[in-house]
């Protein structure tokens, strides 16, 4: 009941995923990153516990395609599970159980994965990761369009409710978390517009939390 991409930008250092589904609030419960280790969704049956272990093992040196043979091993019933990875060396790797809902597929390159389930048809990772891999620009804008792509491609068999955006760069902090929980209508489109309005804000907020005295001007009434 879900599709999602996870990148690595090589030049900057960035991680980040993008994640689409018919179930509310997916990227509350399936998007992990951290700055410097990685990035990581965990979906299908999701267990969030698998995001955060991917993440510490790859903190501990494993790669990502070691990580998730370790949670493969040792995760609780993972034939249900489908997680995606990418680490520091670009890295990439997917792990799908074997009850793994519906329609499923799976498509990796260095830097990129991406997998979905219960999907409309099989084109639909390997869209999201060609446009991923020739899209310019930031990781974020890489990832929007690749989720948008895959929706293009078919998406989920039915319509989805919820999305999301999670980047990390040198901060312990999200560079970028944006969501949308639920709607009826497109999630994709209202994730773009909230980029569209926080991307050109995104350096400035970190730039409000290490040193506000050269912080730019919020522009809203009373800000002086």
């Amino acid at each position: 009941m879900t599709f999602s991409i996870v990148g690595h930008c090589p030049e900057t250092g960035m991680f980040g995923l993008a994640i689409s589904s018919s179930s509310p609030a997916v990227a509350a419960r399936c998007a992990f990153a951290k700055a410097g280790v990685g990035a990581v969704s965990t979906q299908n049956v999701t267990d969030p516990r698998l995001g955060a272990r991917a993440l510490e093992l790859m903190e501990l040196g494993a790669t990502a395609n070691e990580a998730l043979s370790i949670l493969e091993r040792t995760g609780e019933h993972m034939e249900w599970r489908q997680v995606l990875a990418v680490g520091c060396s670009g890295e990439s790797a997917i792990y799908s159980g074997p009850h793994v809902l519906g329609l499923w597929s799976e498509a990796k390159d260095k830097d990129v994965a991406s997998a979905g389930n219960l999907l409309a048809n099989v084109t639909v990772p390997k869209a999201m990761v060609a446009t991923f891999r020739q899209k310019t620009g930031g990781l974020g804008q890489r990832l929007m369009a690749a989720l948008a792509a895959g929706l293009d491609a078919g998406g989920e068999a039915g319509p989805v409710h919820s999305a999301g955006l999670l980047l990390v760069d040198r901060q312990s902090w999200p560079l970028a978390e944006l969501r949308i929980d639920w709607t009826t209508d497109c999630p994709i489109k209202a994730l773009t517009e909230a980029w569209d309005i926080y991307e050109p804000q995104m350096d400035a907020y970190v730039t409000r939390a290490l040193d506000p005295r050269i912080a730019p001007s919020y522009g809203v009434p009373g800000d002086e």
